[in-house]
């Protein structure tokens, strides 16, 4: 008998996801972020229900390129760019846009045929101080795609710090209006959390990630109190129930001591299927559809979880890890992480199955 952990991705909940995004940003066009494999959906699952996107964005040049094979027509975006001269070739063949944030690129593109005809996004450095022009070097950047006779198009990016928390973004669109406030080129500011907090980002290009997915870019909520669909669903069973009186302990290290008589459900899966062996007691889980909690240290392949006050569940009773019923957001908060690693942390032992 196949081992019953398995994750179902539901294609529709994408879809509806995706015009969740579209409608909060009616005015835009969207690139549909499908970096680190579809946050561990599948990349070339995943992509046939985010089609009605007019652009994709992600990082690896492979991948680009089987989107293209596969037929698909939009934008495609290279969030990081190009790495090396070597690849520009394969941009220009399959129409691929770049993300241009250093000073090296720069130099690089002095190699670039001049019938290229590549298109840009150059990235601006507002204050998140990881990939970027700051607003000291930014007219030299400009000036030096300007004059590259290989460059087609030139549109402007920035990528917010805080658009979840309460610092927001004005401090960063302060500096953003300010170099690009006389320049007639496209923009592009908005992630997930600006999609929905920030509609005076949305500017001409959006760029919507986990909340395709289902999850919400909030810690304060839920993507299902978002509107949003969960698209993962992980789940397994009981295969095994013991029964502890007070005092008895589970699993590695003891950690779990029982304080009354408690029935213990012994689920398996672990962190070798991508679940998070940090996740301490308490962690929510379902049974049966009933939410309940994990109990003792997650291991390999095994965790365990309260059955006491779910009396039906037996060796065999179905168990959501996390999706439909129980929010990734929840497991994430409880283990210390956010529902983006979980997600993309799912095992390639895990079998993956898809529904409408």
């Amino acid at each position: 008998m196949i081992r019953p952990t398995f994750a179902t991705i539901n294609l529709g909940a994408l879809r509806h996801n995706l015009e969740v995004a579209r409608r909060h940003a009616s005015g835009s066009k969207t690139f549909a972020v499908v970096k680190a494999n579809a946050y561990g959906h599948g990349l070339m699952r995943a992509a046939p229900a985010l089609a009605a996107a007019e652009g994709f964005a992600l990082l690896d040049l492979e991948e680009a390129i089987r989107l293209r094979a596969a037929g698909y027509r939009q934008r495609i975006l290279l969030l990081e760019g190009f790495f090396s001269p070597s690849e520009f070739a394969l941009f220009a063949e399959h129409r691929l846009c770049a993300v241009v944030h250093n000073r090296e690129q720069l130099r690089m593109l002095r190699q670039l045929p001049k019938d290229a005809a590549l298109d840009v996004f150059l990235k601006i450095n507002t204050g998140m101080n990881r990939l970027g022009f700051t607003a000291a070097e930014f007219p030299d950047a400009l000036r030096a795609l300007q004059s590259n006779p290989g460059v087609e198009q030139i549109a402007l990016m920035t990528h917010f710090a805080d658009a979840d928390g309460t610092s927001g973004v004005e401090w960063q669109t302060a500096v953003f209006d300010r170099l690009a406030k006389r320049l007639d080129l496209p923009r592009s500011l908005a992630n997930s959390a600006a999609v929905f907090r920030f509609p005076e980002t949305h500017a001409d290009w959006v760029r919507p990630g986990i909340m395709l997915y289902g999850c919400s870019p909030f810690a304060e909520q839920s993507g299902t109190e978002l509107g949003l669909v969960p698209a993962m669903t992980l789940e397994s069973r009981i295969i095994a129930v013991q029964q502890l009186r007070r005092g008895d302990v589970v699993g590695y290290g003891k950690l779990f001591v029982a304080d009354r008589d408690t029935r213990i459900g012994v689920v398996t899966c672990g962190y070798a299927d991508g679940y998070p062996r940090h996740a301490p007691t308490g962690t929510p889980i379902m049974v049966e559809g009933r939410m309940t909690r994990t109990v003792g240290r997650v291991s390999m392949d095994m965790l365990c979880a309260d059955l006491s006050d779910i009396p039906e569940a037996l060796v065999g009773s179905r168990v959501v890890l996390w999706g439909e019923g129980a929010p990734v957001e929840r497991v994430a908060e409880a283990a210390g992480t956010v529902g983006y690693e979980l997600l993309c942390g799912l095992a390639p032992r895990v079998p993956v199955r898809e529904r409408e």
